[in-house]
């Protein structure tokens, strides 16, 4: 294989390792999920895939938040 063939093959395979890692970063910096949740949801892309990054925006948080009323 010739250097061209093999930056191609690199650049291929470092373009689908960040297209894997899209959901997980996009969960980990948001701010609809928190704390043991946020792991939750992690692992579950990691090993279900992208159906739990689907699942994910459908329905996280999964728990209300709290809100208080300061009248």
């Amino acid at each position: 294989m010739d250097l061209i063939g093999s930056l191609f093959v690199l650049l291929w395979v470092l373009l689908c390792a960040f297209i894997w890692l899209l959901p997980i970063l996009f969960i980990g910096m948001s701010d609809r999920t928190s704390g043991r949740e946020k792991v939750a949801w992690i692992l579950a892309v990691i090993f279900i895939s992208w159906f739990a990054w689907v699942f994910y925006l459908l329905l996280a948080p999964l728990k209300r938040r709290e809100t208080f009323d300061y009248r």
